[in-house]
């Protein structure tokens, strides 16, 4: 072999060694997560954690949003929506720097989780107990997050100053929501304590927002007027707002599972049998008691059943579902009828029965229920059915005291850097007039 040979031969070993380095380093790249270490999530698991995650912020943004712009009175909707879709955006950044960690942080037998995620600067390459990367896990939880900030918007439509509401709603998702959080979802202290059981924030979401609304509702000065009739435009938004809710429910009801399974399916089916039963409940409770039913209406059955159903999604049969959609509704629907009669608090009054009401009903009927006789997973192991009766209503309580009191503190405090309710001049005058657009 002559020398030119020789050197052909040569170049084309490094080359062959080039290209193979180039291939193995293309090939083990996607294998490395954030931590450096090998990426072990099932691909089929995380990618229906993030569909279920879009699907659900859909729940939220432009589902529930729509519902309270269709819902204000007045010269108001844009406002509410201009309100609501800020709070939830700033909301995300508060939860982005600090509101993660203190729910899903490394447990530390505490009330708050430890400070290994500030900034989603550490994540593990899987969330623990499951089989999709931590960040998924992030963004699905994160989507829970932005619900009930959203649904304070509709407790004060029209009565709130804008500046207020972009304070105070990070605040609360940090100081209220958060530890609350921790406590039931993040392996704190509630959940050590009680095992409660909350598939998809029948406690968590609904009874927080709910008796946080009521808290920012009571806080009013004057006396809320009654509700004037809704236009057509507004009927159809709050109608499209509630549809687009059951979808991105439903897909958050099938998310809590965190894997394409069964257990996903099952709570997706439950989540939409119980919405079902509680529009139907609610729209044949209006005619027993002589209200013609109408779009509002069955928006309201449609949140209250979802309400009902989202402690127990996971854990029941469908026939359970039902029944525990159409009794919480009729529980929910009586409380909201002893507020208007009672009180003038008006639309705030229906929305608390609607989630507080609806997720309180919900936890507490969970428990017979998920009897196996019934259909349902059964109690956890070594737990009878008067425990888990005792955690429900210990967690519902200690919930309801924690979330009333931050509201109230957080509103006060806030409220010294910028009133709460604007001038009456404004309010009669309407929100949308009053507000201006700048570059």
């Amino acid at each position: 072999m002559g020398r030119a040979d020789k050197q052909i031969g040569k170049a084309g070993h490094r080359l062959a060694i080039l290209g193979l380095s180039v291939f193995l380093a293309t090939i083990s790249r996607p294998a490395f997560a954030q931590s450096g270490a090998l990426d072990l999530a099932d691909t089929g698991d995380t990618a229906w954690t993030l569909a279920a995650s879009v699907l659900a912020l859909a729940a939220t943004l432009p589902g529930f949003l729509l519902f309270a712009c269709g819902q204000a009175r007045g010269r108001n909707q844009v406002t509410t929506l201009y309100q609501g879709t800020g709070a939830v955006l700033a909301s995300a950044l508060a939860w982005a720097v600090a509101g993660y960690t203190l729910a899903f942080g490394h447990e530390t037998e505490g009330w708050l989780g430890a400070g290994n995620a500030w900034m989603l600067r550490e994540f593990g390459n899987l969330r623990a107990a499951s089989s999709i990367p931590e960040s998924g896990f992030a963004l699905f939880q994160t989507t829970s997050t932005l619900l009930p900030v959203a649904t304070l918007v509709a407790f004060r439509s029209g009565r709130i100053n804008t500046g207020w509401f972009m304070l105070f709603a990070p605040l609360w998702s940090l100081v209220a929501y958060a530890p609350l959080a921790h406590a039931i979802w993040g392996g704190g202290w509630i959940s050590k304590r009680f095992a409660p059981i909350d598939w998809n924030g029948g406690i968590v979401i609904g009874v927080a927002a709910g008796v946080s609304g009521l808290v920012l509702a009571l806080m009013s000065a004057e006396r809320e007027p009654a509700p004037s009739p809704l236009s057509p435009l507004g009927l159809l938004l709050v109608l499209l707002g509630a549809a687009l809710f059951l979808v991105g429910r439903i897909a958050a009801s099938g998310g809590q599972a965190f894997t394409g399974n069964d257990d996903a399916a099952a709570a997706m089916l439950a989540t939409m049998l119980g919405a079902a039963a509680g529009a139907m409940t609610w729209l044949l409770l209006g005619l027993a008691t002589k209200r013609p039913p109408g779009p509002l209406s069955l928006a309201r059955g449609i949140l209250c059943g979802l309400a009902c159903i989202a402690p127990a999604a996971g854990y029941v049969s469908p026939g359970g579902a039902l029944v525990i959609g159409m009794i919480g509704t009729a529980v929910s629907y009586g409380l909201a009828r002893a507020l208007q009669a009672r009180t003038r608090l008006g639309d705030a009054g229906v929305l608390a029965s609607v989630f507080a009401g609806g997720g309180a009903c919900g936890s507490l009927l969970a428990v017979p229920f998920i009897q196996p006789a019934l259909g349902g997973t059964g109690h956890p192991s070594g737990t009878s059915a008067m425990d888990q009766l005792i955690g429900q209503a210990g967690t519902l309580a200690i919930a309801t005291v924690w979330i009333a009191g931050t509201t109230l503190i957080l509103a006060t405090m806030v409220s010294l850097v910028r009133p709460m309710r604007p001038s009456q001049e404004r309010i009669d005058q309407g929100l949308d007039i009053a507000t201006t657009d700048g570059f």
